[in-house]
């Protein structure tokens, strides 16, 4: 197998290279390789420079608006993003809803709508899970129940991502509570979020950050015009929508940005008489998710190279599951080796004055230690979305060993 890179190819990723540090704000950039918070005019800022170039919605058919690059350009794409702590076009509008509209929408919802996502005129969520329903999804129990040209939707989603910042959600709910099966019975809605009776409510997780909430539909009226594909097989949007979601989750970029930054950063603490850096000890454990990177990235290539040979037509690969599992693993390792180097300064606490109790003198720490402590703990869920790798060591037992 050859992994050596075209002129042409190499000339591709200069060209991305440049234009994300030079278009893309330096400021956005900076907090995505520190590991801090992203507001939603960041997210959408960036989003914007990528859509103004014809880069945020590089998967989809070139009518609406993909670049139609080659595999190898599409790894080298996420690769310098993530290299460069650029954010990735809005994940619920580029990966999943664009991509469901297009393959199961009408003509009207196409025209409409897909500008508008493209553009992130529009900033969408997704009403997947619901308490009782996340791994068990056909269980879910929002209700859609259609009266004339409209559907009276009730219920409940969780752990909704970005739900704060969203104008649109698309969810899954249960038009025929009586299907012979679970998975039969589901439709996939479009939904105004200020459509009245929706409320949200944060979940603050325990790295103090809102990411993610809770959604109430109490009596909310969608238009029959908002529903997509057919009524009852929205268990096929969602299988479509899931194959998406899984593209590039090994995110090979990311975990050598922060060994970057983790060098980086141990240069600088002292440990004995040189540096962190300078300990064998710490050095042997960089180097050993340096080389187990390399593995990875040489793996990734690998089945990309596969997939061009056999014409899969854009299937997903049994074996990527392998990706999905040793991705996790080292974007969790990474974020442990920051902890490692920040030790004690990455918690913040507040100190009183002993004159004026509950005066608040601020945070306790070190700025750049403060963003570890939350981004490690964040980083506990890679291993479980875009499904858990226990379920992706059962994929790979059956379609890559066959047993």
């Amino acid at each position: 197998m050859d992994l050596r890179f075209s002129p042409e190819e190499l000339a591709f990723r200069d060209e991305v290279r440049t234009f994300f540090r030079t278009e893309v704000p330096l400021s956005i950039r900076r907090k995505v390789i520190e590991g801090r918070e992203l507001t939603r005019e960041d997210i959408v800022t960036s989003h914007k420079t990528l859509y103004k170039r014809g880069w945020a919605t590089p998967g989809w058919a070139k009518e609406w608006g993909g670049t139609g690059w080659s595999p190898i350009q599409f790894y080298m794409f996420g690769e310098e993003m993530q290299l460069n702590g650029v954010p990735a076009p809005v994940g619920f509008n580029v990966t999943m809803h664009g991509p469901v509209l297009i393959q199961f929408g009408t003509e009207a919802q196409k025209k409409h709508h897909l500008p508008r996502i493209a553009a992130c005129d529009d900033f969408w969520c997704q009403g997947f899970s619901e308490p009782g329903s996340g791994s068990d999804l056909a269980s879910l129990k929002t209700t859609a129940v259609r009266q004339g040209d409209h559907y009276i939707v009730n219920g409940q989603k969780i752990w909704t991502t970005l739900a704060q910042y969203a104008d649109w959600i698309f969810c899954l709910v249960r038009t025929d509570p009586n299907a012979p099966k679970k998975q039969l019975g589901i439709s996939y809605l479009m939904i105004d979020m200020k459509t009245p009776g929706i409320s949200h409510r944060p979940i603050v997780t325990m790295d103090g950050t809102r990411e993610i909430n809770e959604v109430f539909f109490d009596n909310v009226k969608v238009p029959v015009e908002n529903l997509v594909g057919e009524e009852g097989k929205g268990w096929d949007c969602a299988k479509y929508l899931l194959g998406n979601e899984r593209t590039g989750i090994a995110r090979v970029g990311t975990s050598k940005m922060r060994v970057a930054r983790i060098k980086e950063l141990a240069r600088i603490v002292p440990s004995g008489a040189g540096s962190l850096m300078d300990d064998p000890q710490f050095a042997e454990k960089v180097a050993m998710v340096e080389v187990e990177l390399k593995a990875l990235e040489m793996t990734q290539l690998r089945i990309i190279s596969d997939d061009r040979k056999s014409g899969r037509g854009g299937k997903p690969n049994p074996a990527s599951s392998i990706l999905k599992i040793k991705g996790s693993e080292l974007q969790q390792a990474t974020t442990e080796l920051l902890m490692e180097i920040a030790g004690p300064l990455a918690l913040p606490y507040v100190r009183q004055d002993a004159d004026e109790p509950g005066h608040n003198e601020g945070e306790v720490g070190v700025d750049w230690a403060l963003p570890t402590a939350p981004q490690y703990f964040n980083n506990r869920k890679v291993s479980i979305y875009g499904g858990t790798n226990e379920i992706q060591h059962n994929i790979i037992a059956k379609a890559v060993l066959g047993f």
